[in-house]
Parts: structure tokens; C-alpha cells; sequence
């Protein structure tokens, strides 16, 4: 399994691979000062391993959500922020694949 690489820092761009091999575009986020915000994908990841993901949204609505993600916060060495994926009904699908994804191969990570 590819791992984030090591150099990312906070704010450079990441393309994350989907399940499906769909490719989301995203930005690597600090852990001590992310922000999560409704619409906005948030993956927590401990190497390429998804300890969570999802937004607020998820986090009011699912009490198990919240869970997962209080213990991703502990375990967690990375984050990472993907866009807004602009489409309600394709939200729950589009994190199944997040989920079940790792970084994207070849050079992934570019300096900003």
C-alpha cells in the first residue's frame, strides 16, 4: 500500500485514488490546525491507512462517526482536504471509496 509521502507538508496538493480509481484532488492539512467543514471531504490517515473520513455533517449526524473519528485524532499522522464533491446523493458512495482508497501513484505530491 503507498503511504502519504513524508515530505508532504501542509497545504501542498495530493491526488487520492479512489476505490472505484476515481482521482480526488486534495490539499494536505496540519492535524493541530485542521478545520472540518460540512461540505468538504476530511481524511485522517495514519501512513496510507484511512482512520476516518468524512465532514461535520458526518460528525453530527453519526454518534459512531464521532467515535471513529476521536480515535483517528489519537492515531493519526496525517490529513488531508478534498473538495467539496458538489453532489448530496452521491456523498455516502463517494466516502466508500475514499475509504477504501490510498494516494494516487507517481508523483502526487508537488511543492507549492
Amino acid at each position: 500500500m503507498r503511504s502519504v509521502d513524508r515530505q508532504a507538508t501542509e497545504g501542498n496538493p495530493i491526488v487520492w485514488q479512489g476505490r472505484s480509481g476515481r482521482l480526488y484532488h486534495g490539499v494536505v492539512e496540519s492535524l493541530d490546525q485542521f478545520s472540518l467543514s460540512e461540505r468538504a471531504f476530511h481524511l485522517l490517515l495514519a501512513g496510507a491507512r484511512v482512520l476516518w473520513v468524512g465532514g461535520s455533517a458526518e460528525l453530527i449526524a453519526d454518534p459512531a462517526s464521532r467515535r471513529r473519528f476521536r480515535q483517528a485524532l489519537a492515531m493519526a499522522d496525517s490529513a488531508i482536504r478534498l473538495a467539496d464533491p458538489g453532489d448530496d446523493s452521491a456523498r455516502l458512495s463517494i466516502l466508500v471509496d475514499l475509504e477504501e482508497g490510498c494516494p494516487a501513484p507517481g508523483p502526487t505530491v508537488q511543492a507549492a
